[in-house]
């Protein structure tokens, strides 16, 4: 076991890194490394050189979210099996916690050792970044004196070649969800109607500079993104819902 702690926990919650690694140190069966990151940077480097070992992050969604990246990067993310023990305030863990890890370093860390691997659905989008969980775009903010009328905005959505909504058909929001190996994709039309959606590998959106949120942060703006589904690709191991 190779467990990586990011220098964020370490400064935000020094007692729930020293627990998590007393923890995973005394049960890990075949032993564990402990690596102190001086440089959140520093994850990539460190995890070219895990090798087969099953890797523990400790600390907030930004580092697993580095972990990820970089494993998904170097073409280790199917086969390295990842495990985490947020430490942060409760709005830097939401992703984790999302994903099925308890939020307690005692609870997180038992879960490692006795846990099990879930495959997990990930999207990528064209300039190599990773999604955990959903992405949404949203409509743009109300302006006062159109404040009576929903926002909108004009964006193309194009899954898998199939024309979702145009510039000529303003829409409310978008989202994006990987799940059961499919990008699942909801287009939210303006004015009000019924939902237009798809089950795709992969989704354009294109238009005028949107910003969309995804991995409980927003990005962008940006004139154009594709987001591919990714089935299975990260083992992570959570509670054993057995027990």
């Amino acid at each position: 076991m190779l467990i990586v702690i990011d220098p964020t926990a370490r400064r935000t919650d020094g007692e729930s890194v020293r627990i998590a690694r007393d923890v995973l140190c005394a049960g890990a069966p075949g032993g564990a490394t402990v690596c102190v990151l001086e440089k959140p940077q520093a994850m990539s480097h460190v995890l070219a050189r895990s090798g087969d070992h099953q890797v523990v992050i400790v600390g907030d969604d930004r580092a697993l979210l580095r972990a990820v990246s970089a494993l998904h990067l170097r073409g280790q993310l199917q086969t390295s099996p990842l495990a985490v023990v947020p430490v942060g305030p409760p709005a830097a863990v939401t992703l984790a916690s999302a994903l099925g890890v308890p939020t307690d370093a005692v609870a997180a860390s038992r879960a490692v050792l006795s846990g099990t691997d879930r495959r997990l659905d990930l999207l990528t989008d064209d300039t190599g970044e990773v999604v955990l969980g959903p992405l949404g775009i949203p409509a743009p903010g109300r302006v006062w004196w159109r404040s009576m009328h929903r926002p909108r905005r004009r964006l193309r959505v194009v899954a898998d070649g199939r024309l979702l909504a145009d510039l000529d058909r303003p829409v409310a929001g978008v989202s994006v969800r990987a799940e059961g190996g499919l990008a699942e994709v909801v287009v939210r039309p303006s004015p009000a109607g019924e939902n237009v959606t798809a089950r795709v590998t992969s989704v354009t959106v294109s238009g005028p500079a949107f910003s969309y949120r995804a991995n409980a942060v927003d990005v962008g703006p940006t004139r154009t993104r594709t987001w591919t589904v990714r089935p299975g690709a990260l083992r992570l191991t959570i509670p054993d819902q057995r027990r």
